[in-house]
């Protein structure tokens, strides 16, 4: 069976996002009025509605909040990848973002310090976390 995978959807909110990702930049809204950083990308701030945001390059570095292995997935393109990781990463900037994890399920702790790299899946470049300072798996 050759089934291809899903590819993130990309509209015209998320297209910058996107389009830093492919460039293996990683970048965040910013809230020009209360000056917090934003994710999921949107229309407007979460904290204090405004709609003056602003595109700006992120460190990529976080910490681990959870994470799950998945040995069951819910697209049949995934399975043949199982078990991976995913988790949400409390990024520095603040907001939380759900990612995959290029971690060894047994090298995984609490809060442990993480930073993004770009894993290119199928032409579709995506924003993957590993541990902080660790190789690219």
């Amino acid at each position: 069976m050759n089934i291809s995978l899903p590819k993130p959807v990309k509209t015209s909110i998320s297209k910058p996002f996107w389009d830093s990702i492919a460039k293996e930049r990683f970048s965040l809204q910013f809230c020009d009025d209360c000056s917090r950083a934003i994710f999921y990308p949107r229309a407007h701030c979460p904290h204090c509605f405004s709609d003056q945001l602003t595109w700006k390059e992120a460190s990529g570095q976080g910490r681990l909040k959870t994470w799950s292995i998945i040995y069951r997935t819910g697209h049949p393109a995934w399975q043949e990848k199982t078990p991976y990781v995913v988790g949400v990463v409390e990024l520095e900037e603040g907001p939380s973002m759900l990612t995959h994890l290029l971690i060894e399920p047994s090298e995984i702790t609490y809060q442990m310090d993480v930073s993004v790299c770009f894993t290119t899946i199928e032409g579709e470049v995506l924003p993957f976390f590993k541990a902080k300072g660790e190789e690219r798996p």
